[in-house]
């Protein structure tokens, strides 16, 4: 019924998580941008600016590890606090809300989602914290000498980064970021922080984060190592993901988890290995990343798309691709998350990949997110049954669109739960 299998010897589930959490850092990068007009790889330059000025107060080893990963994350509840505060309040100015950072409530929310992450050290306080000033006068009247060091050094990259996007000259740009950190020393930022910052850069230096060359010394600080996963773990970086994609839009509020959880459970009742079921777990919580770059007002459009706005649309799983190819050796998940809008008879997208190319799990995973978006509820639709899902995957099977076995096997795999 299906391709031959090699069912592997025991193994460990290794990931570059450091890595995923840069490419995820793009994604969110791609929110901001949306609304602040902040450019692309804000989370990378606040990670480069943070871990130079973390190593010149000695900061080392895991600990420098996990405050670039702070860094990377330090935004991850921007679209979370859109979807539950701003949208409850359409009085709310978004972009001047955003742009002046006026609420505390993303920081909460970004210190709750990081705490399953797998940090090797104390990150409390740091996501919360990053707004506050010096001076006690920031979110939560936190004082420099109450706030976690990691915490102000992310304020002052961060600050540094969205004031030096913000002015267009290359020879205005450092003059002003030092003339503006001297006057803000003690009351914005404290005197660690700020000296920090004078000693480890330079105009000249300053300038590598107008090219990419900084991405490269990023990652020649912070060393990517895999780490192992077992499955507690998979499910608790898979699910963090999987919830950022997830409040882009209201529409599809549990669509990424929902695939994430019926793709392993399709292929533990498909005979596939443990290993197998956490990687497809983790592909179908990050489908749909690529829609991070995509606007909601092509996302939550009721009505039919036009010809340029579905052009638009399809570019989202090609950004899957983009986003999850920065994480090493990732090309397996990156492919299963990338090809599920993909067909069999070489009329998907984003590559118009045939038969011949595409592999089971592939294959499954265009099933299994055909029938989620099929059987959940969305603001202008009721889901559909089981048994109706299953009909239309069948008819999709007979016209060549996807794999009848798998087809047929989800029919009796979700039939039973």
């Amino acid at each position: 019924m299906y391709y031959d299998r090699i069912i592997p010897m025991k193994e460990e589930l290794r990931i570059d998580i450091v890595g995923l959490a840069g490419a995820c850092s793009y994604a969110l990068d791609c929110i901001e941008a949306e609304l602040v007009k902040i450019k692309n790889k804000h989370g990378k330059r606040v990670a480069y600016i943070s871990v130079c000025m973390a190593e010149y107060l000695a900061i080392q080893g895991d600990a420098l590890q996990d405050l670039a990963m702070c860094a990377l994350l330090h935004d991850n509840a921007l679209t979370q606090y859109i979807t539950e505060e701003l949208e409850r309040n359409y009085v709310i100015d978004i972009k001047k809300d955003l742009s002046v950072r006026k609420t505390n409530l993303h920081c909460i929310y970004g210190e709750k989602n990081i705490t399953k992450l797998p940090f090797k050290t104390d990150v409390s306080n740091v996501i919360l914290y990053h707004h506050e000033h010096a001076d006690g006068t920031g979110p939560f009247q936190k004082k420099w000498n109450e706030t976690p060091l990691p915490a102000r050094i992310i304020h002052l990259a961060d600050t540094v980064d969205i004031i030096g996007n913000s002015i267009k000259s290359d020879d205005n740009r450092w003059d002003f970021i030092c003339q503006y950190l001297s006057q803000k020393k003690d009351s914005l930022f404290d005197s660690e922080c700020v000296n920090a910052f004078l000693h480890v850069f330079t105009k000249e230096s300053f300038m590598c984060l107008s090219d990419d060359s900084f991405e490269t010394k990023l990652w020649e600080i912070i060393p990517r190592e895999k780490m192992v996963f077992d499955w507690e773990m998979c499910k608790n970086v898979a699910d963090f993901f999987a919830k950022i994609v997830d409040y882009k839009s209201s529409f599809t509020s549990r669509h990424s988890i929902g695939v994430a959880e019926k793709a392993s459970l399709l292929a533990k009742y498909m005979g596939y290995d443990s290993i197998t079921v956490q990687k497809m777990y983790l592909a179908g919580a990050l489908h749909d990343i690529g829609k991070m770059a995509v606007g909601n007002e092509i996302l939550e459009k009721p009505d039919k798309l036009t010809d340029d706005e579905f052009s638009t649309m399809k570019n989202h799983a090609g950004y899957t691709y983009l986003i999850l190819s920065e994480v090493n050796d990732f090309e397996e998940i990156r492919d299963w998350a990338a090809f599920h809008h993909e067909k069999l008879n070489g009329k998907g997208y984003p590559f118009g990949k045939t038969a011949d190319e595409l592999n089971e799990q592939e294959r499954m995973m265009a099933c299994v997110d055909i029938y989620q978006a099929l059987t959940e509820d969305r603001p202008y639709k009721k889901g559909l049954s089981h048994e109706k899902t299953c009909d239309i995957l069948d008819d999709m099977a007979h016209k060549g669109f996807i794999d009848s076995d798998i087809s047929k096997t989800i029919r009796e795999c979700f039939g039973r739960t």
